[in-house]
């Protein structure tokens, strides 16, 4: 059972990125009309977001899920994988995923650099990715905190895994800012983020359930500062009325 559950782990966190990104185009196809009035066109052929984007209750069921699955994992599961790691690569160490989980986060702004067109503003992007960090780093740190289950290698803090849980964040503001234009970068973002999870588990820090829980948490986050966000910059400009116009003489 564990090695089907670790064979299966990466193709369903790049699965993850395909049902967020379609969930996504279909709220966009559906607000089409909406959407006109929300956007101004800049001189560099780019269309900006200048509205929080609506919110959904089914937007919740990804991270939810994920969240729920980790939670039902931390049982006999969570210790059936221990036992296949410890068993299969019992000596496996990589720090990898100590710098892969700052990747999503560094390509929401070099992406746009290399020429790709993102969905915000780099001023509202900026104020959205901090607060989407404060969040993520916030809550798992107050979870691992108050929780204070012991990790697979004897340390403290396990659940839920902050690894994963900012490497989802980051994937889940990468995605939202590129996929319309990208549709390939959901999948690259989440599937990389996966990597970090799995290699949480590989590296014997982290539990799977401690994984999964994380994975939700880090989108449930991002998506927060998106429903949450004000748009202070980047407003189109209110032409000013001539105040004699109209006048009769």
């Amino acid at each position: 059972m564990p090695l089907k559950f670790l064979f299966f782990l990466p193709l369903f966190f790049i699965a993850n990125g395909k049902c967020l990104a379609q969930e996504q185009q279909g709220q966009d196809v559906i607000e089409q009309d909406v959407q006109e009035t929300l956007t101004i066109e800049p001189k560099q052929d780019s269309t900006i977001l200048i509205e929080r984007p609506k919110f959904r209750p089914k937007e919740l069921y990804v991270p939810a899920g994920l969240m729920a699955l980790g939670l039902i994992s931390e049982g006999k599961t969570k210790q059936e994988v221990r036992q296949w790691r410890d068993k299969q690569i019992p000596r496996f160490r990589n720090k990898f995923d100590d710098y892969l989980q700052f990747a999503p986060h560094a390509a929401v702004y070099g992406f746009e650099l290399m020429g790709m067109k993102p969905k915000t503003d780099w001023k509202n992007r900026l104020a959205i990715h901090a607060k989407g960090h404060i969040i993520t780093i916030g809550m798992a740190h107050l979870m691992k905190t108050l929780i204070n289950n012991e990790r697979p290698n004897g340390a403290r803090m396990s659940f839920p895994s902050g690894h994963t849980a900012y490497a989802f964040s980051g994937a889940t503001i990468l995605a939202m800012e590129y996929k319309d234009n990208h549709p390939w970068v959901p999948y690259a973002a989440y599937g990389s983020a996966g990597v970090v999870g799995i290699m949480r588990i590989a590296n014997n820090k982290h539990y799977v359930s401690d994984v999964l829980f994380g994975a939700g948490l880090g989108i449930l986050s991002m998506k927060l500062a998106y429903w949450t966000h004000k748009y202070k910059w980047n407003k189109p400009k209110k032409e000013k009325k001539d105040p004699f116009l109209g006048v009769v003489y």
